[in-house]
C-alpha cells in the first residue's frame, strides 16, 4: 500500500499551479506535476465561493477519502492539487470518485 503525503505550503501550491498541467470536470479541477520522488503529495483546495466551512470541510474529506481508497491506481511521483468548484456543493461520494479518476485519466497519471 502506497502512502501519500499532503501538500501544506502554499509555496508548493503556488510551483504546482505555475508550472503544472490542470484538467477539470464539472466538479472538479485538477493540477499535476512530476516531484521526482517515490510517493504523490496531494493538496485539496476549496474556495469560500463554495460555501460555509462545514459544506468546505465535507468536500475536502469526501476528496480525500476517494483519493485514499483508490491510490493504488495512481502513480507515483506526482504532487497532484485538487480544487473543488462551486458546482461540487451537492456532490456525492460517488460521483467525488468518479470526477476524480476521470481527471487521473485526463492526465494519464492512472492505471485503470
Amino acid at each position: 500500500m502506497k502512502f501519500s503525503e499532503s501538500l501544506k505550503k502554499n509555496r508548493d501550491f503556488q510551483n504546482v499551479y505555475r508550472k503544472g498541467k490542470s484538467y477539470a470536470n464539472r466538479f472538479l479541477v485538477m493540477y499535476v506535476l512530476e516531484n521526482h520522488t517515490e510517493r504523490n503529495r496531494i493538496g485539496i483546495s476549496v474556495s469560500k465561493k463554495v460555501g460555509n466551512s462545514v459544506i468546505r470541510h465535507h468536500l475536502t474529506r469526501l476528496i480525500r477519502e476517494s483519493y485514499r481508497l483508490r491510490e493504488d491506481m495512481f502513480h507515483s511521483g506526482w504532487d497532484i492539487v485538487v480544487i473543488a468548484r462551486s458546482t461540487a456543493r451537492d456532490i456525492t461520494y460517488h460521483e467525488t470518485e468518479s470526477a476524480l479518476l476521470h481527471l487521473g485519466g485526463l492526465h494519464k497519471i492512472i492505471n485503470h
